[in-house]
């Protein structure tokens, strides 16, 4: 699902503005990006969360060499299934 299908829907099924529900929508994932940001994780009321994870240093390989390279620690994001939604699609 395309995300003008999102909002196609939502403002159908919610009758409110394409306007209205795209501005809802980018507005949670810029809280979503400052929250995971400042605190670590974020929560999607029954849908899931977004979690920051440190990822260590490890040995990786160049392809197009075969020589071995280091890569550092960075901080990821990880999205983490509620439990609902495993059970409803399982």
């Amino acid at each position: 699902m395309t995300k003008a299908q999102l909002v196609e829907g939502l403002a159908k099924n919610c009758k409110l503005s394409k306007k209205a529900v795209n501005d809802v929508l980018n507005e949670m994932a810029a809280m979503a990006y400052k929250e995971v940001k400042r605190n670590g994780e974020f929560i999607v009321p029954g849908i899931g969360k977004l979690v920051r994870m440190q990822r260590k240093a490890r040995t990786g390989r160049n392809p197009a060499t075969g020589a071995q390279i280091r890569i550092p620690a960075k901080n990821v994001v990880r999205f983490r299934v509620a439990k609902a939604v495993k059970d409803a699609v399982v």
